[in-house]
């Protein structure tokens, strides 16, 4: 059985030598992002996200990396996310969201720190983060008409849905030209003070998605009701809301 990572650093040097061997030149950076570099690396349950940057000639040639990226890949470290660097500099008016939260936290292992310069349009943001309440609005909705009342489906939504959530909220900080806090509940904190919505139902959720919540299952309905009426509220103003 492949050996999983007690914590991300162990892996680092083995690693980057692997796809060095593979791309050589061509390869310009590695990047841990997410969990792994936040310090909510949780070994077995959480995957190891990386950022692997390549030259031109490196990206049109990817089978090299078939056998290494399966190799990791039993190891819990998730496809790698392959991109040149301007494909990272053009994408940040499309994806500005994920290049920020991927800037909030990261550990460059190898190579050019890409992401340390990246700096985002307040617009753009806005843009994303009015697409992303509406669509993920949808989805819960969605899919608690399918958990039809089921306590754990509904507490298994909350817990997929709320990480993304976070990554909005630290746009919309951007958007303010406020510092962005490290912790999530201190996020949705500041979230709170700048967009005037109550914070409480979004800690509730934080309790719920590290399992550390003392919410019954006959609670867990109206948990989700007021987290859906409070996402709507702060949609609306991100709707209405001009950078």
């Amino acid at each position: 059985m492949a050996k999983v990572p007690k914590n991300p650093e162990e892996i680092f040097e083995e690693f980057t030598d692997d796809f060095k061997n593979v791309f050589g030149s061509d390869l310009i950076s590695v990047i841990l992002y997410g969990s792994g570099a936040s310090g909510h690396y949780v070994p077995g349950k959480s995957d190891l996200n990386f950022l692997i940057v390549l030259s031109e000639g490196g990206i049109d040639n990817l089978d090299r990396a078939f056998s290494t990226v399966a190799r990791w890949r039993k190891r819990k470290v998730a496809m790698p996310l392959f991109m040149t660097k301007a494909e990272i500099l053009s994408s940040r008016d499309s994806y500005p969201i994920e290049f920020l939260s991927m800037k909030k936290h990261y550990v460059t292992i190898s190579g050019e720190d890409i992401l340390g310069g990246l700096s985002f349009e307040p617009s753009h943001l806005r843009l994303q983060a009015e697409r992303e309440f509406k669509g993920k609005l949808v989805h819960l909705r969605r899919g608690y008409l399918e958990a039809e009342g089921r306590a754990r489906q509904i507490r298994d939504l909350i817990k997929a849905s709320f990480t993304a959530f976070i990554s909005i909220f630290r746009a919309l900080l951007y958007c303010k030209g406020v510092e962005i806090p490290q912790a999530r509940r201190d996020i949705i904190n500041a979230v709170a003070r700048e967009y005037s919505i109550d914070p409480v139902i979004f800690l509730k959720c934080a309790d719920i998605k590290e399992d550390i919540d003392r919410i019954g299952a006959s609670e867990i309905k109206n948990v989700f009701i007021d987290y859906v009426k409070e996402i709507e509220r702060l949609s609306a103003i991100v709707d209405g809301m001009s950078v």
